[in-house]
């Protein structure tokens, strides 16, 4: 009887516990309230904002430095305005985000394949995988000079400095991904057909996704900082007036309210295109997995 009335007792804890991870394993998707969008997602950057305009207004005010050095920020304010009047702002805005995005897409298109050699083949692996390493960690900036000697201050040579900073970061992403599928993926992929080119776009890309996500993360932040660097060092009428362009030009004449609103666009459009492009998609492929709710 004992162990019957045990048995009898086991049975219901068995069927709640199932019922626990079944309501853990699925993840409730809905609207996030306007409300709260605006507390959490909006709110906390607009007060950070607030509290470094406010700090750098009171250095000026304390007059911890020169104006030269730290100039008001109304004096960027009227930088920015004189662009906007001059009808040159978007013109100067586009003409760098073209090239980063132009540069990012002929990255994409170059690194997708060579990652997936590499994490499939163990030669290349063993050959082209410390030269990919070492490519990430080398500075963008020293690829500038020879650029410049082998294309010439052109377009081509900014183009080559964003494809040289950027594929192995893809590459290696894309790479870092596929490492990650468990094994168990790729032979149920097989027991089903999906072998070949067949396997790779249904099996191994699709599973691999968070890491190459990351990579293309990654890759977009180093096609703009290369393309900034070889602006800023390759500059020339013929390439037209570009937000590292701008901020040398302004360097050179010592204009430091120019000289701030050059780093402040340049860091706007990283972060507008970081908004607008990868975090939906980072979001849209960890909700997918049930590893984010909004």
């Amino acid at each position: 009887m004992a162990a019957t009335d045990t048995t009898r007792t086991t049975e219901p804890d068995l069927a709640g516990l199932e019922a626990g991870l079944d309501a853990l394993d699925t993840v409730q998707v809905g609207r996030t309230p306007l409300r709260q969008v605006l507390l959490h997602k909006v709110l906390p950057p607009v007060v950070a904002v607030a509290l470094v305009l406010t700090v750098w207004k009171l250095l000026v005010l304390a007059g911890v430095t020169d104006d030269y050095k730290l100039p008001d920020p109304t004096a960027v304010w009227r930088s920015l305005r004189e662009l906007w009047l001059q009808g040159t702002l978007f013109d100067i805005i586009w003409t760098s985000v073209s090239r980063g995005l132009l540069g990012f897409l002929a990255a994409l298109a170059l690194g997708t394949p060579l990652g997936l050699l590499v994490a499939r083949v163990p030669l290349l692996r063993a050959a082209l995988g410390p030269l990919l390493s070492g490519l990430q960690s080398l500075p963008s900036v020293a690829w500038v000079p020879a650029a410049v000697i082998w294309l010439g201050i052109t377009d081509t040579a900014m183009y080559a400095v964003i494809l040289l900073g950027a594929v192995p970061s893809i590459a290696n992403g894309l790479v870092s991904g596929i490492d990650q599928v468990p094994p168990l993926y790729l032979r149920a992929g097989r027991t089903m057909g999906a072998t070949g080119l067949h396997g790779t776009r249904h099996v191994l890309l699709p599973a691999a996704l968070p890491g190459y996500v990351a990579g293309l993360k990654q890759g977009w932040a180093f096609s703009w900082r290369s393309l900034m660097a070889a602006e800023l060092i390759a500059s020339s009428p013929e390439l037209g007036l570009g937000l590292g362009q701008y901020l040398e030009n302004a360097r050179t004449d010592s204009d430091m309210p120019g000289v701030l609103l050059g780093i402040i666009l340049i860091l706007l459009v990283g972060i507008a295109i970081d908004l607008a492009v990868f975090s939906p998609l980072e979001r849209r492929v960890l909700r997918a997995r049930g590893l984010a709710t909004r």
